[in-house]
């Protein structure tokens, strides 16, 4: 079996698959190269992340393929439907990244409560010359304990969010039109846990009340939040965006920021990725990220050997 990895596996997941005598190919194949380059190799299994797209005329082109494996999350960049309809497995891995997902999310938090995104901007400027001037400016900053963290999308992602929001001392409102209520585990080093039960309420409730703002839904057609719903969220509340590119209006979110509706926004995904708009990169109210919310060492190992395992079940099952 050919297994071409073209996003990229981590060595743990690829050792998986050599040791059971599979071929893993890691070279990155540009998106135009990728029809000839499967043929010509009779590739059984394509591995992808959010950079290469598998449209129903790559499948009908490359009858070989067996196996089609996402390592992440969300599958907006293939034809899921049509692959299964072609009786093509189509695979991913939801749970393995939701814990550094929402660990991004709140670094983003922490940072924009404490002014860090712009800080670290302008300490290597007037750090020597005007440090007392900055350290005014950044000496307003405010705590997360005691706050509202509201959440938008309850799933794994989600989830996990919420536990680190407790673990914090917040209280959390969420919202899912698939979730009336969820008991989560809170676990603890010694091996104690909390658990502890969030009820899901309405999108209009989270927004009214939150003080920190996280989304975690697929992508869509329609904006998640756009300039109704920043109308109806607090005054100088912080919104996160690690979820998909397209949720957010980003030029109602522009506006927000300029008069100082939202205190800062943190975004680690793009409408116009991987060329985001210049505005946005610029704006010194954004904190701003490359879409690695998944990209943790642990997280990447834990996709590697999800992926392997189940890419070894399909074709012993076969």
């Amino acid at each position: 079996m050919k297994i071409l990895a073209n996003d990229g596996i981590a060595q743990a997941g690829q050792d998986m698959l050599e040791k059971v005598g599979y071929e893993v190919i890691t070279t990155k194949v540009p998106q135009e190269d990728l029809e000839d380059y499967i043929n010509k190799n009779n590739v059984d299994v394509i591995l992808v992340r959010s950079a290469t797209q598998v449209r129903a005329e790559l499948i009908d082109a490359c009858p070989s393929l067996k196996i089609i494996g996402r390592g992440g999350v969300g599958m907006d960049n293939i034809d899921v439907e049509y692959a299964r309809e072609q009786g093509i497995h189509v695979i991913n891995t939801p749970a393995a990244s939701s814990h550094s997902v929402a660990e991004l999310v709140f670094a983003h938090f922490f940072g924009m409560a404490r002014f860090l995104y712009d800080a670290n901007r302008n300490m290597p400027l007037e750090g020597e010359s005007n440090f007392k001037g900055l350290k005014k400016t950044y000496a307003k900053g405010t705590e997360l304990k005691g706050k509202t963290l509201g959440i938008i999308g309850f799933g794994r992602i989600g989830q996990e969010a919420a536990k680190i929001g407790v673990g914090l001392g917040m209280k959390v409102v969420a919202h899912d039109p698939y979730i009336d209520e969820k008991e989560l585990n809170l676990d603890f080093f010694d091996g104690q846990q909390l658990r502890f039960t969030i009820k899901t309420v309405e999108k209009e409730t989270v927004l009214k009340e939150a003080d920190f703002l996280s989304l975690h839904v697929p992508a869509q057609e329609d904006y998640v939040i756009g300039q109704n719903e920043i109308e109806m969220m607090k005054d100088g509340a912080f919104l996160a965006n690690a979820a998909r590119g397209g949720v957010v209006d980003e030029v109602a979110l522009a506006k927000a920021l300029e008069s100082h509706k939202l205190s800062a926004a943190a975004l680690d995904v793009f409408e116009k990725e991987p060329k985001p708009e210049v505005q946005l990169l610029m704006n010194p109210l954004l904190s701003l990220s490359p879409h690695i919310g998944a990209a943790t060492v642990e997280a990447q190992d834990r996709i590697g050997t999800e992926l392997a395992t189940q890419i070894i079940n399909i074709f012993n099952e076969m």
